[in-house]
């Protein structure tokens, strides 16, 4: 069973992640994790935080001379901001006066870091969150619900991803679709896992080249204008053998576990398989992937509408799905609010905050594709090691029918 959990705010020391459950001999590097965050950090339209912040990684459990050793896997990211939140955010009880000191940085835009969060944004977690924890302030709202814990799904994921690709051959790749009003043409390539070179160059991490430069003048004239931009991301799965999930419970189908977690990226308010709602427009004959004998004697689809799943199960097929993410909350033109300490109309509070955050949205939903399906191998083929999980997948495989291969 493959388990994983998150912890820290966003201006605290550090975010921790903890993956139990994965197997022993997993070939994995400090490395390795620091070059995925700096993916996560990538992309045009970001804001001014990706310019000084800096992910300290250090691997504190379940890693021994570059191999996973079965136990709980601790990954923690250090922040380099710390020092200057160190009094607002400390665990313990600090003096009055330590909390009535100015931000100092002269930016009428900054929120000072000891004064009271009370004007909740529009489309954020903050309203919401001090009700329900009945909290006066947003700031330990905030802390928690900020997209900065991504970067500890992402390290969580690299290790998945690795585990994916030793013991099965499973390999990831994502990419951006769609960022306002400009989408990727429906017949434009599809990138394979070793063009990630190429898409961590692109600005928006976008294979199709004029798309990516209409992406860019999108981000642009939105920037001009004091607002936000959303989009759509992909993320393709290589390599992923049949019978990956099933259809004998709804909450064990694969796309639902793909869904939910997609469905749990911050700003992400949809979710598709394969062709997904361009499929619900389609007459039947023309929704999905007939079956054909191929040359290598081999059963072949002759499309890929489903995404490579069926019937909640993976076919065989290049795993294909994508996350709408909606533009982000936090808009230089702050929306209208209510001061929630005085009752009075107000605007939003407003912080710093990216243009347009799909192009890190795309790395992020690979990571989570990648526990969900390092979940499913796990969970169908078992295994304490990479080497027996890659015995029983061959098992696996061989011992399917020849009629049905």
């Amino acid at each position: 069973m493959l388990r994983w959990l998150t912890s820290g705010e966003s201006h605290g020391p550090a975010l921790v992640g903890i993956l139990e459950g994965l197997p022993a001999g997993v070939e994995l590097v400090t490395k390795d994790v620091q070059d995925a965050l700096a993916r996560r950090r990538l992309g045009y339209g970001r804001g001014a935080r990706m310019k000084f912040e800096q992910d300290e990684v250090r691997i504190l459990a379940g890693l021994r001379l570059g191999l996973t050793q079965g136990g709980p896997l601790a990954i923690e990211i250090g922040n380099t901001e710390w020092p200057k939140w160190v009094d607002v955010m400390s665990a313990d009880p600090v003096p009055a006066e330590a909390l009535q000191v100015d931000a100092g940085t002269g930016d009428v835009r900054e929120i000072a870091r000891n004064r009271p969060l009370t004007r909740p944004r529009p489309g954020h977690a903050d309203l919401i969150g001090m009700r329900k924890y009945a909290f006066d302030d947003a700031r330990p709202v905030l802390e928690r619900a900020s997209a900065r814990e991504t970067a500890t799904r992402v390290a969580l994921g690299v290790a998945a991803a690795k585990f994916l690709e030793q013991a099965v051959g499973i390999r990831l790749v994502s990419h951006v679709v769609g960022i306002g009003t400009v989408d990727v043409p429906e017949d434009a390539a599809l990138p394979a896992p070793d063009d990630v070179a190429r898409l961590d160059a692109d600005p928006v991490r976008c294979f199709d080249p004029a798309s990516s430069a209409a992406m860019v003048a999108e981000i642009d004239e939105c920037h001009k204008d004091g607002d936000t931009l959303g989009g759509v991301v992909e993320v393709l799965a290589y390599g992923v053998p049949s019978g990956l999930g099933t259809y004998v419970q709804s909450d064990r189908r694969l796309d639902a576990r793909l869904a939910a977690v997609l469905m749990g990226i911050q700003a992400i308010k949809g979710v598709e398989v394969g062709d997904g709602f361009r499929t619900a427009r389609r007459r039947g004959s023309q929704a999905h992937d007939e079956i054909v004998r191929g040359e290598d004697g081999h059963l072949h689809r002759l499309s890929n509408r489903a995404g490579g799943i069926e019937g909640g199960m993976s076919n065989g097929e290049v795993l294909r799905v994508r996350a709408a993410m909606k533009p982000i909350s936090t808009v230089p033109r702050a929306l209208a609010t209510v001061d929630v300490a005085t009752g009075e109309p107000a605007k939003a509070q407003h912080q710093r905050s990216d243009v347009c955050a799909v192009p890190p949205a795309a790395v992020v939903a690979e990571a989570m594709v990648a526990l969900v399906l390092a979940e499913a191998v796990l969970e169908k083929f078992g295994g304490d090691s990479v080497s027996e999980v890659r015995r029983n997948v061959e098992g696996y495989l061989a011992s399917v029918p020849e009629l049905l291969r």
